[in-house]
């Protein structure tokens, strides 16, 4: 996509390190309004929870700073050498410090978001699943694009993707994420399976028509409807190629990427306070 097309985008990226054994590193894109607030958001990119990093996470980045946020990617730990539940701990403790510098990079009261595309929008899922949990810190929203939420490989869209094969690299994926079988039990692994969903902030869920994630993407969606929680579920008609075209070089604008912007702009609006009169 083009990295021009909005002013938050176009930003310097600041970045910064998060104190602890090892320290942490975040890309942080944008930056706070004078007298107001924006959206911060902790971004998780995808790989498959084998690989990526914040270069290749930098699609949804822009996507979400165009619409309006400040953006905290998260260079977080890959299996195999890092299994469940090391990148989510990361993550959470990542989710820590940014509440705590909310005022010196979003605004004072910016609302806070998790975010993720395929093995980060696991990561997102879950993220907020620990929040919940553990009571802090207060979430405003999750978004997950394209989320790798089920190691099942049997849904349609998936099928649609692969055809007759069983082994693909999401499969890999999990295997390597994954220490053993209770783990594909545990809802902060697989957030998909989650018995629990009650008591999760509002939600955003993008898939694409052609999306191999877009089943369990909606069935996720409709758990939380089930479970009271609000959510926006939308699926893009146009062809997306997500979740690998969101790892591509930022090299020109993705058809996908004005709809997408749009739906996330809405969502985080939704829940960022008026600026003081």
């Amino acid at each position: 996509m083009d990295s021009t097309a909005s002013p938050f985008a176009a930003a310097a990226a600041q970045t910064l390190s998060v104190p602890g054994q090892p320290p942490l590193t975040l890309r942080v894109l944008g930056r706070k309004p004078r007298g107001g607030a924006r959206p911060l958001v902790l971004h998780f990119h995808g790989g498959a929870f084998v690989s990526g990093d914040l270069d290749s996470g930098a699609c949804l980045a822009e996507l979400l700073a165009g619409a309006g946020a400040v953006v905290a990617s998260l260079a977080y730990p890959l299996a195999p050498a890092h299994r469940f539940p090391e990148a989510l701990e990361a993550g959470y403790a990542a989710l820590e410090w940014l509440h705590k510098q909310r005022p010196r990079l979003a605004g004072k009261d910016a609302p806070l978001f998790v975010a993720g595309e395929e093995a980060g929008g696991n990561l997102a899922a879950a993220t907020a699943l620990m929040a919940r949990d553990r009571a802090h810190p207060p979430l405003a929203g999750q978004i997950l694009v394209a989320p790798m939420l089920d190691p099942c490989n049997a849904t349609a869209s998936l099928r649609e993707s692969l055809g007759e094969c069983v082994e693909c690299k999401w499969a890999h994926g999990w295997q390597q994420y994954l220490r053993g079988p209770m783990d594909a039990e545990h809802p902060y692994a697989v957030p998909g399976l989650a018995q629990r969903l009650a008591g999760l902030p509002p939600a955003l869920v993008l898939t694409g028509a052609d999306d191999p994630m877009r089943d369990e993407a909606l069935a996720y969606a409709e758990r939380l409807r089930g479970a009271g929680i609000a959510v926006r579920a939308h699926v893009l008609g146009i062809d997306t190629g997500w979740p690998d075209s969101l790892a591509e070089p930022l090299t020109a604008e993705c058809p996908c990427a004005h709809e997408a912007r749009e739906h996330l702009r809405a969502f985080l609006q939704a829940a960022t306070p008026p600026p003081p009169s």
